[in-house]
């Protein structure tokens, strides 16, 4: 496959997932929207779950998929593909890079955010796209050798609680501070604040709910009639 980072530069990415308790939460369904996707245009996707990856995968073959597996580990805040146990599904499963929790906060296991890094890269010679909630973690994760950053915790942090994404502040930090592609990534519902995304140097802009949200878009405007 060609340079992967090439592929997905100044262009969209759609995260296809959906509830656990929703009908779209399977893995023909997503594999068909994620297609959908593509064949408007999208160069790249993000996925959900093994089978969700796999499923997507022999339908686009050749398209970059963003691979993660959220799972509730008690006694844990972490959920983005928490141990390196999660990270190797999901590379047999069919992911190019795989996306992991990078913040500061505590992993199971003692794992470190650098080790499952490493891992990653000489046990699975996959990229790896670091979660990340603010630019210390930024940073961090940048000098634990991740291959791209992105803003797509913030707001969803026991710290960031306050704020609200699309994290358009942390962006331009990531983007003065570190040297390698950022990824915008949370809360873009429009194609104008994608724009203004690019044009605070997002490297890409990951979009989800207001591409592939059923759930939560119906939801959102059932809540005027009440």
């Amino acid at each position: 496959m060609p340079n992967l980072l090439e592929i997905i530069k100044h262009n969209l990415i759609v995260s296809v997932q959906a509830p656990v308790d929703s009908p779209l939460h399977d893995p023909l369904v997503i594999a068909a929207m994620a297609k959908a996707s593509v064949n408007r245009g999208a160069v790249g996707v993000r996925i959900d779950t093994p089978d969700h990856i796999k499923a997507v995968r022999e339908q686009l073959p050749e398209v970059p998929i963003v691979g993660l597996q959220k799972r509730s580990i008690p006694g844990y805040e972490v959920y983005i593909t928490p141990c390196y146990e999660d990270a190797a599904a999901i590379a047999i499963a069919g992911a190019d890079i795989i996306a992991i929790d990078a913040t500061l906060r505590e992993r199971p296991r003692q794992e470190t955010v650098k080790g499952i890094i490493d891992q990653i890269h000489q046990e699975l010679g996959k990229l790896v796209m670091a979660d990340v909630d603010s630019i210390e973690s930024a940073i961090a994760a940048a000098n634990s050798g991740a291959d791209l950053v992105g803003t797509t915790l913030y707001g969803y942090t026991s710290t960031t609680a306050n704020l609200s994404p699309p994290g358009y502040s942390l962006l331009t930090q990531m983007v003065e501070q570190l040297d390698i592609p950022i990824i915008c990534e949370g809360g873009i519902a429009s194609p104008q604040m994608a724009k203004k995304a690019l044009e605070l140097g997002a490297y890409s802009v990951v979009v989800g709910t207001a591409i592939t949200g059923i759930d939560r878009l119906v939801e959102d405007f059932l809540a005027v009639f009440k």
